[in-house]
């Protein structure tokens, strides 16, 4: 299973939000460079860099932290918030992404997201499906799609877009343990999907069931800045 601390950036800083509030902010530290460099010299091999502003504003926006991560480590960085268009998704693997989650712009113009599986491969992207109640929301989480999440993936799966990163909202950030029911009932009703639980990871124990339910990687975040879970522990278990 990928082992995947989250970076996510907020004016160019490592933050961490809870429930995707962006008042219940707290910033970890002014140089994600250092903790992306900190992960890898720990045996971490995979990161999640997610542009907060860019998925409120509509458009990459903290590309040169892509960019700066990419040229200091050798991380396999898969990258999202604000790609909406073909100038966005170019910059970020021009900037060092090696896989660009498709998140809001799955939702709300999927043409958009065929065309680029065309373009660059199903390899080369990740769907993003952020759930309040199985419902999809977007735009940085400020609204609630009407689209289930079963549906998002009925969608995508026949273009072979299979590697899936589900954030159940309610316990993101929040320290308490994954939805382990929502991602038994994903990987039952869609099993060839590539399955990365996102929200809620608080201990190691968390990471050893998910590993035990047959999910593809998990994103660690919080849990990491606050010590809950050691980079050593992380670096055993990768």
């Amino acid at each position: 299973m990928r082992i995947i601390p989250a970076i996510d950036i907020i004016d160019g800083k490592c933050v961490r939000l809870k429930q995707g509030d962006y008042n219940a902010k707290t910033i970890y530290n002014s140089n994600p460079v250092e903790v992306a460099k900190i992960f890898e010299d720990n045996g971490i091999k995979f990161l999640h860099l997610v542009d907060l502003d860019g998925a409120k504003s509509g458009k990459i926006v903290n590309y040169k932290v892509l960019e700066s991560i990419a040229q200091a480590t050798s991380l396999t960085i898969d990258f999202g918030g604000g790609v909406k268009s073909d100038n966005d998704i170019e910059l970020a693997f021009n900037s060092g992404a090696s896989q660009v989650t498709c998140g809001s712009i799955a939702v709300k113009q999927p043409e958009k997201v065929f065309e680029w599986i065309e373009n660059y491969g199903s390899e080369k992207l990740i769907l993003g499906a952020d759930v309040k109640n199985k419902m999809v929301a977007t735009s940085g989480w400020t609204e609630t799609s009407s689209v289930t999440i079963d549906n998002l993936l009925l969608n995508f799966l026949p273009k072979n877009l299979r590697t899936v990163i589900c954030t159940d909202i309610s316990t993101d950030g929040m320290l308490q343990g994954p939805n382990i029911d929502l991602y038994n009932e994903l990987l039952h009703n869609h099993p060839s999907i590539r399955l990365i639980a996102s929200g809620g990871v608080s201990c190691i124990e968390d990471v050893q069931q998910l590993k035990k339910k047959g999910l593809y990687g998990v994103i660690i975040g919080k849990a990491i800045y606050e010590n809950k879970i050691s980079l050593k522990d992380l670096s055993d278990y990768a």
